[in-house]
């Protein structure tokens, strides 16, 4: 996520620093069915379930029931430091009851609804696909392609469903620095933004990961990103390398926070993503979104040397929207030849190639990462980067800068929140697996220009 903020939003019941295991409530994971696919054997179902991230879970006292988190700061009772914060604190588990009712989670078939709100005022959601209830499932999609069927018809200027990987820990970091929580109670978050919510009290610290936004969207504007980093796994940061800072330092960091975004709007192509029969892809209405990650020699082995994006709706495959942009026209997959161009055109740092580009992310899809699925709103940016005009102070005249329609008077959260708490975003028909074996399509490799727009 391009511009994510760094600290968790407010309406986070706790921040994980804690990371003892709870006791008083029964962890009862919602289950969801993926689908594994091969060109020869088609599409076999497999069990899993959506663990909670651990920021939105109560955290309390150990062996008791007052919360370590309240009111904007921590319990000094309990918390004088991190490691006695860590030691005297633990992440409580969430049933079936509390999914649904206290965070909106609601489990339907084939997939899940993330409502926005709820009545108790919780406010979105983060969730990890785990592998058995202990350890999150890691999907190595080099060479492969991954489907999902998304719903943001309800989403409106300012808001986000986002579909995404990043490389956590397998386990959730479990047994490192206190950490007896682990997968099960969605600990262990990182991302390119290298957030500082997690694990310390210094806001100068926070922990990096690399990142492949699969699909950050509401029903106004949409992108999919890259995001590689110098890093292998979850790594902590301290000062410069987490990029917080400004006068530049937010590319000189481990990761490439802007990353390398394929937004059709920003890309001059205001007619492709929208609610309504008018564009060519219609947000009103639910669409299966296809990323394929090829490699240059069509082998596991190969260096990734291009993403592209297929959406299914209504029974037609349709190619990603091409680029009218001046020196960057044509362009409708992310290739490092897209980035560099892109990123000149704009005006832009070029911290996508600094960080290894293609060939980086691939080495990543290799390893494995964890899918997220997640519903938010944005205090710090108003989601501008992904809708509107950003930045504030450049021209949106000025190539790059307006990312969508919107014109950010109606994303604030406190308007978003007032207005749009009703609204939902569903994902749905998880598919991984062999380039063309995961949507009905003739094509089972590169599409060609027969179905791009």
């Amino acid at each position: 996520m391009a511009f994510r903020i760094r600290v968790a939003a407010v309406c986070l019941l706790s921040r994980a620093l804690a990371q003892q295991a709870g006791t008083v409530v029964s962890e009862q994971q919602p289950p969801i069915e993926l689908q594994h696919c091969t060109l020869a054997g088609g599409c076999q179902a497999e069990q899993a379930s959506l663990v909670l991230d651990a920021n939105w879970r109560w955290v309390h006292n150990t062996g008791g029931y007052k919360n370590c988190y309240e009111n904007g700061a921590w319990n000094a009772e309990f918390c004088p430091n991190e490691t006695a914060c860590r030691k005297n604190c633990a992440v409580e588990g969430v049933d079936s009851a509390g999914y649904i009712n206290n965070y909106g989670v609601q489990a339907e078939p084939d997939g899940v609804q993330l409502k926005f709100m709820t009545s108790g005022g919780n406010v979105g959601s983060r969730l990890y696909v785990t592998e058995g209830q202990d350890a999150y499932k890691i999907f190595k999609l080099l060479n492969r392609e991954f489907t999902i069927d998304v719903d943001t018809s309800t989403l409106e200027c300012g808001m986000n469903g986002a579909a995404y990987f990043i490389e956590m820990d397998r386990l959730g970091s479990k047994g490192r620095d206190d950490n007896e929580a682990g997968a099960k109670f969605g600990t262990g978050y990182c991302d390119a933004q290298c957030p500082n919510e997690k694990f310390v009290f210094d806001s100068n610290k926070g922990i990096c990961c690399v990142e492949m936004d699969i699909w950050e969207a509401n029903n106004r504007a949409a992108a999919w990103t890259p995001h590689p980093c110098s890093t292998v796994g979850p790594t902590k940061c301290e000062g410069i390398d987490c990029g917080y800072g400004d006068n530049g330092e937010r590319w000189k960091g481990f990761c490439d926070k802007d990353g390398c975004d394929m937004n059709s709007y920003r890309m001059g192509a205001h007619d492709f993503y929208g609610p309504g029969p008018e564009f060519t892809v219609d947000s009103s209405k639910p669409l299966t979104v296809v990323t394929q990650f090829l490699t240059h020699d069509g082998t596991d082995n190969g260096m990734l040397s291009e993403i592209i994006r297929v959406y299914v709706q209504d029974g037609k495959v349709v190619g990603h929207a091409n680029s009218s942009i001046p020196n960057v026209t044509g362009h409708s997959s992310v290739t490092d030849g897209f980035c560099d161009a892109q990123k000149a055109a704009f005006g832009d740092f070029n911290h996508h190639q600094a960080k290894g580009g293609l060939q980086s992310m691939g080495e990543t899809l290799k390893r494995g990462m964890v899918l997220s699925l997640s519903v938010w709103d944005d205090f710090s940016t108003h989601m501008k980067w992904l809708d509107s005009k950003f930045p504030d102070n450049q021209e949106k005249e000025k190539l790059g800068v307006t990312r969508g329609p919107c014109d950010g008077t109606t994303s604030h959260p406190e308007y978003v929140r007032q207005h749009h708490r009703h609204a939902y975003v569903t994902y749905k028909n998880i598919k991984y697996g062999e380039i063309g074996s995961t949507f009905s399509s003739r094509v089972h490799r590169r599409l060609e220009s027969s179905v791009h727009v």
